[in-house]
């Protein structure tokens, strides 16, 4: 009887951690999935599809850091000419919204390519 009670308790120790780790996952995938839902959702919202086009591929350096990136998000940048890229802090876009926003035209560059 005692034996039975030990590989229970042996096999929960080992079960109970492995669920555990699997839910937490799973919970992080789907943030990140959200978060990247969002990300998509402002890109095509702020309509950064019209310059950048559809795969990121215009106007965007992935050579720059995601810093600078942010920043002409934030701020603009006003360039040697039109069209500019105008400044979204002003129109709701915080610097985690930003960095979303970095984060998603890296993943559509490298899906062009």
């Amino acid at each position: 009887m005692r034996t039975k009670h030990v590989k229970a308790l042996v096999s929960a120790l080992f079960v109970l951690p492995l669920l555990a780790v699997t839910f937490i996952g799973n919970g992080a995938a789907k943030a990140n999935a959200d978060s990247q839902d969002d990300a998509a959702a402002l890109y095509k919202k702020n309509t950064c599809f019209a310059c950048h086009k559809a795969d990121a591929s215009k106007s965007f350096d992935p050579e720059k850091s995601d810093e600078h990136h942010i920043e002409a998000i934030l701020k603009g940048i006003k360039g040697e000419k039109p069209p500019y890229m105008p400044a979204y802090e002003a129109k709701g876009i915080d610097a985690e919204k930003a960095a979303a926003l970095v984060a998603h035209m890296r993943a559509l560059r490298a899906a062009a390519n």
